[in-house]
């Protein structure tokens, strides 16, 4: 029983991230699945069972609110499917010795992407102009693809920056199509995984509970996006993955690092994790009081300026002519 509510809160913690910033949702809880023990390929596998009824619900909702660009969604999704399909069977072939470390590598490397990206620059629009090549779609989809499936998530943190940097899509509908795209990739998967590995190896009761924790946390994203900066929780997240997947490889049988070595990477991964996240508060803070554009909010253009910004003014009051004059 324990376990299932770790797991609900899991799903409710990795839709959070993945809601606030549009991406992430499986390196978070694939991460934090091989944590608790899962196996690899089954923790993948539990994932994007779950993210079918995820990202079925994330893209009926960007649907009816108009952030779905449905050519972008084939043009990259078709490829993306068929790139989660083959990495399904890929990691079903792998050992759990093999698998374990493979997976933590590619969750380590995105994990310090995010890390990263967030922390330097937040969510730019700067490269918004720029042309977006059709040729750049599919091979964009099936690296995504392909990654999200062997690395237990990774569509979202390949796919966003890379269509917010194309510049011809607005921020708002690259986030819509990459959550409603996702749809065929998990669905595209986790075929993969049964096909590979079959229903045995898989605990739908841990499907389900992921699955209702992320569909409880989706409306509180919603909340949390115009709360918490995208650019802070970016850091935060990034940390967490990096510290989290940095642990599983020291432990792997390719390191086995001593004890006192691995407490000493831990001290030095937190301190530069907690250096990341305040440079990242300070950031938003000044752009913020400056009243310049604040890029942290490209995720959610829509959204109400911050206080004290000055992109907005009220126009200036046009006095009507007195009574007889021309």
């Amino acid at each position: 029983m324990r376990s299932l509510v770790l797991l609900g809160l899991v799903g409710l913690a990795a839709q959070l991230v993945d809601g606030s910033l549009g991406m992430a949702y499986g390196v978070t809880s694939t991460t934090l699945l091989l944590a608790i023990g899962a196996n690899p390929a089954a923790a993948s596998a539990t994932v994007h069972l779950a993210e079918i009824g995820t990202t079925l619900a994330s893209g009926a909702s960007h649907w009816r609110f108009g952030n779905v660009d449905w050519k972008v969604v084939l043009k990259i999704g078709i490829p993306g499917a068929v790139g989660a399909f083959a990495g399904a069977t890929v990691l079903s072939r792998l050992s759990t010795e093999v698998a374990a470390p493979v997976m933590s590598i590619i969750l380590l490397s995105l994990g310090l992407y995010l890390l990263i990206r967030f922390t330097v620059r937040g969510l730019d629009r700067k490269n918004l102009g720029k042309p977006l090549r059709k040729r750049f779609l599919a091979p964009l989809g099936l690296v995504g693809g392909f990654l999200d499936a062997t690395g237990g998530g990774g569509w979202g943190p390949v796919g966003t920056p890379a269509l917010l940097a194309s510049g011809r899509i607005e921020p708002r509908k690259v986030i819509g199509s990459i959550d409603t795209s996702e749809f065929l990739v998990a669905l595209a998967a986790s075929a993969g995984f049964l096909v590979g590995i079959g229903s045995a190896g898989i605990d739908f009761a841990w499907v389900g509970v992921l699955l209702l924790g992320g569909l409880i946390a989706a409306p509180i994203a919603a909340w949390l996006v115009r709360h918490i900066p995208p650019r802070v929780l970016g850091s935060a997240v990034g940390g967490v993955i990096v510290l989290t997947n940095t642990r599983t490889l020291l432990r792997s049988d390719w390191i086995a690092a001593p004890g006192g070595v691995a407490i000493a990477i831990y001290i030095v991964i937190a301190l530069a994790w907690i250096a990341a996240v305040a440079h990242s508060v300070r950031r938003h803070l000044a752009e913020r009081d400056v009243g310049g554009p604040v890029l942290d909010k490209a995720s959610n253009p829509a959204g109400p300026p911050e206080t004290g910004s000055a992109a907005v003014e009220a126009p200036a009051r046009v006095e009507e002519p007195a009574a007889g004059t021309a």
